[in-house]
């Protein structure tokens, strides 16, 4: 039960985190971002030290390099994260083999552990509050950094705060969906509330709902079968995007 209850928590802060990540055109450097854990996973394992302890760091620095190197080489944020994608992949596979790597790529929940739980659910909570607080700033900073800047808003802390919050969304659901497919339980529902919803705050509820229907028929489904959950959650996700245009868009 604490495990179903936690990834539908990260459920929650991944379709809030979504919304702004589509409307930032960061739908591809989503699943690259998340790749970024792959060498700290294999570098944990090597260690032995806990695997989500190891992407969680290595989320961390990887979004450090990426605001840096953006605003210092003045390249597209989704150029700079194809570049860290690229090098995390490589290295993530040099460093991590066998059935562990199986797990990284696909995620495996086994038996979480209390402080696994409690880090998890403050996480989750942390990437919701965020969001929520910081929605309307987040908003101007998009559409215009000019005005943003005349508000008050830093939109270079702005935009490091979105992706280090961003990196936490990715690495709470490592546990449950793996490094392939946890960017995509941030992307497609979210994808969906955009066809769906009239605005923000209709898009930031249908893009929860989505993802915690996906996550609960999934993770359902795969327990009914013995097998992982993550292919099962993200079919759903994909399933519901293109059921969407079965229903006519609201303008």
């Amino acid at each position: 039960m604490i495990a179903l209850a936690l990834s539908l928590a990260v459920a929650v802060a991944a379709g809030l985190m979504g919304c702004f990540a589509v409307m930032r055109r960061m739908t591809l450097a989503a699943d690259a971002i998340s790749h970024v854990a792959l060498p700290g996973i294999g570098l944990a394992l090597a260690l032995g030290l806990d695997p989500l302890l190891g992407a969680t760091v290595m989320l961390g620095f990887g979004v450090l390099l990426i605001w840096t190197l953006e605003r210092r080489a003045g390249l597209a944020v989704e150029t700079v994260i194809g570049v860290v994608f690229s090098l995390a992949l490589a290295a993530g596979s040099l460093l991590a083999s066998g059935e562990d790597l199986m797990d990284a790529l696909f995620g495996e929940v086994g038996r979480l552990t209390p402080l696994e739980a409690v880090l998890g659910f403050a996480g989750a909570a942390g990437v919701t509050t965020f969001v929520l607080t910081q929605r309307h700033r987040l908003v101007i900073a998009l559409v215009s950094p000019d005005i943003a800047l005349t508000t008050g808003i830093r939109v270079g802390r702005q935009s490091l705060l979105f992706l280090l919050v961003f990196g936490l969304t990715v690495a709470l659901g490592l546990r449950f969906l793996g490094v392939l497919l946890m960017g995509s339980l941030v992307i497609i529902p979210a994808a969906t509330a955009r066809r769906m919803a009239a605005d923000l705050s209709g898009m930031l509820a249908w893009s929860v709902g989505l993802a915690t229907l996906s996550m609960g028929i999934g993770t359902a489904l795969a327990a009914h079968l013995g097998r992982p959950g993550g292919p099962f959650v993200i079919v759903v996700a994909s399933a519901l995007f293109f059921a969407s245009f079965l229903v006519r868009r609201k303008d």
